[in-house]
């Protein structure tokens, strides 16, 4: 993939990255399980790669926290791909996530199509009614797992708690923010992911889901200086919380020029042979992941549909 520069210089764009990280945790004695992540530099890429406004960063940015958090359950080679349809303006979006902490996806409208201008921090019109789907691709598992549900509430964080609550009947709690200054950049961008454990006591729950229900927006701490594992420790200070590990986050896709090459050499012999002769050149491929544009001369594509001969 080519990564789009946002503003910022290479030093600054270095620091941020070191800031993206994913944190694993336990409180309560182990009752309770979590993760926490920063995202500032992830959600910052993906806004300049695809030319996100406001209302698309903030919708398709969610859907990459929300990603990214659950990615924290996966091990090895392990994936997962997020996924909404809906009839709102937003039609769906598309987001994969791996082990590795490599986050990717698209929005399926972008521009959103607005009757007015976007003015409140209310989604659910701009969803509409529609399904919220995830699919889990694990290294030991022998077909992928899809669980689906129906949106009800138009927000990324309230629907996957929704999921987790209904297709696999467990108590989550999801917190997802982004802020942005008043140039609509974004400055802070992170979310919080809490599932009780087998045997939790329901009491201790309660407790916890009333400190979520007050947390201040984490876009807006991380946007202040504050850091995962600080804010952890003092928002759940009263539940003992243990980090556990952290790895990197990011936006990141696999796409290459040789692999968009390669895909284009592989179409049936009578479309390349189409293409060969009609053109026009250079054939132009936009990576709908990462919206990264590939340009390909006529010998490029003519070298490599020879080799596969």
């Amino acid at each position: 993939m080519i990564k789009k520069n946002y503003g910022k210089t290479l030093k600054e764009q270095l620091k941020a990255s070191a800031k993206d990280k994913l944190y694993r945790f336990l409180m309560a004695d182990g009752m309770v399980k979590g993760a926490v992540v920063h995202g500032t530099r992830m959600i910052n890429e993906m806004k300049a790669n695809f030319d996100l406004g406001v209302l698309e960063t903030l919708i398709l940015g969610h859907a990459y926290l929300g990603a990214s958090l659950m990615s924290s359950m996966l091990k090895g080679q392990d994936q997962l791909a997020l996924k909404i349809d809906c009839s709102g303006p937003v039609k769906g979006l598309s987001v994969e996530a791996n082990a590795m902490g490599e986050i990717r996806g698209f929005l399926k409208n972008n521009p959103i199509p607005l009757d007015k201008p976007y003015d409140n921090l209310t989604l659910s019109p701009y969803f509409g009614a529609g399904f919220l789907s995830v699919t889990k691709f694990l290294e030991d598992g022998k077909s992928p797992f899809t669980g689906k549900i129906i949106l009800e509430y138009g927000s990324v964080a309230k629907d996957l708690a929704n999921y987790f609550l209904k297709s696999e009947q467990i108590p989550t709690a999801f917190s997802l923010s982004i802020y942005f200054d008043k140039k609509g950049d974004v400055t802070g961008a992170g979310g919080l992911f809490l599932q009780a454990m087998p045997g939790a006591k329901e009491s201790i729950v309660t407790e916890i889901e009333k400190e979520v229900r007050h947390l201040s927006s984490i876009g807006t701490e991380f946007s202040l200086g504050e850091n995962p594992e600080s804010l952890v420790s003092t928002v759940f200070q009263n539940f003992s919380p243990v980090i556990l590990s952290d790895h990197r986050i990011e936006f990141f896709c696999r796409c290459s020029e040789k692999r968009i090459l390669d895909y284009i050499a592989m179409l049936p012999a009578e479309d390349v042979e189409e293409i060969l002769e009609n053109g026009p050149f250079p054939v132009e491929t936009r990576c709908h992941n990462c919206n990264t544009l590939y340009h390909f001369s006529k010998q490029d594509i003519e070298n490599r549909y020879h080799r596969r001969k």
